[in-house]
């Protein structure tokens, strides 16, 4: 089976925005501000959830606006990426912009439009596509409406998208193009230097077959009418400083069999990835925070770490769901590697790991649920303000899904 995890997104911020009037007189759409930050550093944090190292920003008009801000929104995001752009040397719409990047899309990659956000599961997209035939050309996510007017609709047959049609009238329900997106190379292939996604190549590939599509739930917002844009201000920044679950590892992950380090080693706890994909689809944040003092003792190495953990979020996203981000403490007092022979603030107890993910990721302690099945991570957890759970097993799920389906702000006990 192939990998489900894709690095590169293409990010479509080249339209005029005309609907805004004099909000993007001279601020292109995707970088109005939206709270603390342009609504584009808002959009590409959900994609680096899901394992993007690498975005691709389709420019057009403005374009050297949208440049100004990248490396800003680049430094803001959670983890380490690529932000760089293809300018579209005309006036080239949607798909014409996708043709003019076509020398550095990757073989498999992610297509957003800019000025639109779904709250989405993008894992169901991702383990969708992994199992791909090589006549599928992309997928892409549907939300249902119960008024669709102000967009095309999309019919499905199965999950086989056949047909987009006209805008319906007011207060028709319906299937909308959610603007998320994933393909391979082969949609070159239908490409031209001047031609609309939603109007030319998509209805072509549905026409012959070759676009799958599925529909998901979660808030959607398009920001380009002022009413819309006006009510993201709030409701964007609220929604994605979402609640997070922090998962020790070896004991509640994965079988702990004694300084697992590699995936011939590695086991699942029962329940461990039911936990995480069922975290994922309700709306949180899930982190690992981990002990590696195998490291320490020359068992192997932090290349390895970086290895099984790859492999471990690109097997929880086959599965449908992810994990975001993750922590670990190579240091211990008596290693045997003199390198890593030190007393850390990231070790368990201590609660350094946790500080530097609700940090970096901006999350509230008070919303956060550690789970772990040690005493060390308990007092992590309550050294860092975050509520704490004993796991002693068998089954992970059974311990977590309470806490998950907690109503947010109900005390967590």
């Amino acid at each position: 089976m192939s990998s489900a995890t894709v690095t590169q997104c293409a990010v479509l911020v080249g339209g005029l925005g005309t609907r805004l009037g004099a909000l993007t007189a001279a601020t292109p759409k995707p970088i109005l501000p939206c709270g603390d930050r342009p609504f584009l550093a808002w959009l590409l944090r959900e994609f680096v959830r899901f394992g993007v190292s690498d975005f691709l920003l389709l420019t057009g008009h403005m374009s050297a606006e949208i440049e100004k801000a990248a490396a800003t929104i680049q430094a803001g995001l959670p983890r380490g990426v690529t932000v760089s752009l293809s300018e579209e040397p005309i006036r080239a719409g949607t798909g014409g912009a996708v043709f003019h990047a076509r020398d550095r899309l990757d073989r498999r990659f992610l297509l957003c439009n800019g000025d639109s956000l779904f709250d989405c599961n993008i894992g169901g997209l991702l383990a969708a596509s992994a199992t791909d035939a090589a006549d599928v050309t992309g997928r892409m996510v549907l939300r249902r409406l119960e008024d669709a007017s102000r967009f095309g609709v999309v019919a499905l047959d199965g999950d086989r998208v056949v047909e987009f049609k006209e805008r319906p009238p007011a207060n028709t329900p319906g299937l909308i193009n959610g603007g998320v997106y994933l393909f391979n190379r082969s949609l070159i292939d239908v490409l031209e230097p001047a031609c609309s996604m939603e109007a030319d190549i998509m209805p072509r590939l549905a026409t012959a077959g070759v676009l799958r599509g599925a529909v998901a739930e979660g808030y959607f917002r398009d920001i380009g009418v002022p009413d819309d844009f006006a009510r993201a201000q709030h409701e964007i920044p609220a929604l994605l400083h979402r609640r997070a679950l922090l998962l020790d590892r070896d004991g509640v992950i994965n079988v702990d069999h004694g300084y697992v380090g590699s995936r011939d080693r590695f086991e699942w706890m029962p329940g461990a990835l039911e936990t995480i994909v069922h975290a994922t689809r309700t709306g949180w944040h899930v982190f690992v925070v981990t002990n590696q003092s195998g490291v320490a003792r020359g068992r192997y190495t932090e290349a390895a770490v970086h290895d099984l953990m790859g492999w471990i979020a690109d097997q929880v996203r086959l599965a449908g769901g992810t994990i975001d981000d993750f922590r670990y403490c190579p240091f211990h007092p008596d290693a045997t590697e003199p390198a890593y022979r030190a007393l850390s603030d990231w070790r368990k107890p201590a609660p350094g790991m946790l500080l530097d993910l609700i940090r970096t990721w901006e999350l509230d302690p008070a919303r956060c649920v550690l789970i772990g099945d040690q005493n060390t991570d308990l007092q992590a957890a309550r050294a860092a303000g975050v509520r704490g759970h004993l796991f002693a097993g068998p089954n992970l799920f059974d311990l977590a899904r309470p806490l998950l389906d907690a109503v947010p702000g109900t005390a967590l006990r």
